[in-house]
């Protein structure tokens, strides 16, 4: 299992859970992906749960920490790699973003700002420090891909292009269009558009994508676990893939790649 050491800038590189109930996702996701974790006591923040693979020493997958009070909902954040966090802070506004958490240090594992998009999905930034992100990706069970559903992907792209510098380019993955947001000649997240298959008022939001290795099997086994299914699994030319919600709402991805997931991004 090949590890990660570091991360290019405007790459996703952690993703991090909110939950209501941190016991009965830590049980959830731990029975789904055959994950380990461990807990960090941060003086500030509170209990921060670490998923690993392999063992409670094995590689960093996500995160995990209570939601702050009632009136939050569940949700996966996911978070792009930052090399100076006041800067790109600076360009979100200029885009049209806004600023939802101001730049904070968890402990010696990094510093972190919460932001949103014009049309509010939202979305974090990470410097790091000790942690770098997670220890692997791009193997299963581990995270593969993020994903945006916007409304408006003209004013998406232009805000992520000025933010992170993507370069978007379309793909036929869907009957509508589909966009590749790339770093060179690496794809680092994708984008669908919302339409009229959508239900009237969901939100813009970013959901991360696991590599499970029989999407049909895992879907089965979340909702043996309580999760609910959005999209069942579908074939698609690179994966066959479906979104659910986990027992406390979070919105997650489970993908089967049907392609070599590294040579797929590659190409234009």
């Amino acid at each position: 299992m090949p590890e990660v050491t570091a991360f290019a800038p405007g790459h996703p590189s952690w993703a991090e859970l909110a939950s209501p109930d941190p016991e009965g996702s830590r049980r959830f996701y731990r029975e789904l992906f055959g994950w380990y974790s461990y807990t960090l006591t941060l003086s500030d923040l509170g209990d921060y749960e670490i998923f690993t693979l392999g063992g409670v020493q094995g590689p960093e997958v996500a995160g995990m920490q209570a939601l702050a009070d009632d009136s939050e909902t569940a949700s996966w954040t996911c978070y792009f790699r930052t090399d100076d966090v006041p800067a790109t802070l600076a360009a979100v506004r200029e885009a049209g973003g806004l600023e939802t958490v101001e730049p904070t240090d968890i402990a010696d594992l990094g510093r972190m700002a919460l932001c949103s998009d014009p049309e509010g999905a939202d979305f974090a930034l990470w410097y790091p420090y000790n942690l770098k992100g997670a220890g692997v990706v791009d193997e299963p069970s581990a995270m593969v891909w993020v994903e945006l559903a916007a409304r408006d992907i003209e004013r998406a792209r232009r805000f992520y292009g000025e933010v992170f510098g993507w370069r978007a380019v379309d793909r036929d993955y869907y009957d509508s269009v589909y966009t590749h947001w790339k770093v060179g000649d690496w794809a680092v997240a994708g984008m669908v558009s919302m339409d009229e298959h959508w239900p009237p008022g969901h939100a813009s939001h970013w959901t991360p994508f696991f590599w499970v290795s029989d999407c049909d099997e895992s879907a089965a086994l979340a909702v043996e676990l309580g999760a609910h299914v959005r999209i069942p699994p579908t074939d698609l030319k690179p994966c066959r893939f479906s979104v659910v919600t986990d027992p406390t709402g979070a919105r997650l991805g489970l993908v089967t790649p049907t392609t070599d997931v590294r040579a797929e991004r590659a190409r234009p």
